[in-house]
């Protein structure tokens, strides 16, 4: 079996992170890393100790909120948002990092991203976002679609 490359090895741990979510949309994985080690951890779910969507719902499937609309209309956090509050609550810098995540930030966790000093964003999923793009591309912060090398 060939050794991964360092995006599949953490792309890899994101999609497992992904598995710790309750949401029933969509499934997020996030992982920051730094100098090839992990620094945070995220996946989406509502904060610590509030119920999950499994025994209240979601709110935004009640709305019929459309994906990639109203993100503030929602008991979860975002996977993104998640790794850099661990990274906050634990006294560990990101500026430098690199963010791998299962699918591409919102515009939210972006311009999260951009002020956490985040430097590259590698993703596998797109998200129907177009300010994201937007903002990343003002910011000089690439966003980039992971694709698994070929052996």
């Amino acid at each position: 079996m060939p050794r991964p490359s360092w995006d599949e090895y953490f792309m890899s741990i994101a999609e497992m992170v992904s598995t710790r979510s309750t949401c029933i949309r969509r499934k997020v994985g996030a992982v920051l890393v730094k100098d090839k080690r992990i620094i945070a951890t995220g996946y989406n779910g509502p904060p610590s100790g509030l119920k999950h969507p499994e025994e209240v719902g979601c709110l935004r499937e009640k709305l019929n909120i459309p994906s990639g609309e109203r993100h503030e209309l929602c008991r979860g956090l975002h996977a993104e948002q998640n790794a850099i509050i661990q990274a906050a609550l634990h006294g560990v810098f990101t500026k430098g990092s690199i963010l791998y995540c299962t699918h591409c930030p919102c515009s939210l966790c972006t311009k999260m991203l951009i002020n956490a000093g985040v430097v590259k964003v590698i993703y596998k999923e797109g998200y129907p976002d177009q300010l994201a793009k937007e903002l990343a591309a003002e910011a000089n912060l690439p966003m980039i679609q992971f694709k698994k090398e070929e052996d």
